[in-house]
């Protein structure tokens, strides 16, 4: 009896022991798996959180610092924006004035081991000077992201951030980076071509400037209703020569912001005998165009179509 009693004690020690070998074994197998961090990518405007999501592609993510339909120039930040920020790898933002809220936000940052890119450093910016309201002075256009080889200098740059965090993705980044410079490339060669045979080259705006890196690129002519801030104002007297303007060169479209009253622009309208078609900047989206997935390469796509509608394009 005493030998059974024995026995039986170490083969339940044994199972005890062997199924406690079974349990560190496989989490060793799968700790490495487990512990693999994703890298966290912060962008202020929608663009950049396009580029970043198609340059880092499965080792992370990258997320919009703007809530959908916020207008960049006024959003303030809150508290929980700071933390979220406070989590990120990479906080990555446009630069030239276009974020006046950035600086408060980053002096409340603790996270010492976040990198920031600033997407318009080294570029050249158009500069354009203000209004009466805004007293003459020279205003560099953040609006860069509307140049599609300045993009794909951002997308490169991104690349080689993302490579310094996470060197072991290195070879990943480079291949997603090539992918979609290949589609800018492609919407840049559209425009070209889209713009070839047009039988005006002035269009005109019934909001803000916004729109200069298009015209410049592709040799157009924008006329805007007021300057770079969309929360100034025109004069009377400056609304009386843009509509003149658009008489001159009769103009059959005018264009107005997603994010901005169209009053003026349909103002203008009735007064030239014209239509109104939408522009998007596609610094953000909205809730909307955000759960049917909407990209920044089909809202400058649709951008297209309305510029060869306004401009009687072939």
């Amino acid at each position: 009896m005493r030998h059974v009693w024995r026995r039986r004690p170490q083969t339940a020690i044994r199972k005890k022991l062997l199924f406690f070998l079974f349990l560190i074994f496989n989490v060793s197998i799968l700790q490495p798996e487990e512990s693999k961090s994703q890298l966290k990518i912060i962008t202020s405007v929608f663009p950049l959180q396009e580029f970043a999501k198609a340059v880092v592609g499965e080792r992370g993510e990258a997320g919009l610092l703007l809530p959908p339909g916020a207008e960049i120039h006024t959003w303030k930040p809150r508290a929980s924006d700071i933390i979220k920020l406070s989590s990120a790898d990479l906080f990555i933002y446009v630069g030239a004035s276009l974020e006046p809220w950035l600086n408060d936000i980053l002096s409340s940052i603790t996270n010492s081991h976040l990198r920031i890119l600033e997407a318009s450093q080294g570029l050249s910016l158009i500069s354009e000077s203000g209004n009466e309201h805004e007293h003459k002075k020279k205003i560099d256009d953040p609006h860069i992201w509307l140049d599609f080889e300045y993009d794909q200098m951002i997308v490169d740059r991104i690349e080689e951030v993302l490579s310094e965090i996470d060197p072991e993705g290195e070879s990943l980044f480079k291949k997603n980076a090539a992918i979609y410079k290949k589609k800018l490339q492609e919407l840049d060669q559209k425009y070209r071509e889209g713009f070839q045979n047009c039988l005006r080259r002035t269009f005109i705006l019934g909001g803000h400037a916004a729109y200069a890196y298009i015209a410049e690129r592709y040799s157009l002519n924008q006329i805007s209703l007021y300057g770079l801030s969309p929360d100034s104002k025109p004069t009377p007297k400056h609304l009386v020569e843009v509509i003149e303007l658009a008489k001159k060169y009769e103009i059959k479209v005018i264009y107005f912001e997603s994010y901005i009253s169209d009053e003026l622009a349909k103002v203008m309208a009735k007064e030239v005998g014209a239509k109104t078609l939408v522009l998007n900047s596609g610094a953000n989206i909205t809730k909307e165009q955000m759960k049917s997935g909407v990209t920044f390469l089909e809202i400058m796509k649709k951008n297209l179509e309305n510029l060869k509608d306004g401009l009687v394009c072939n």
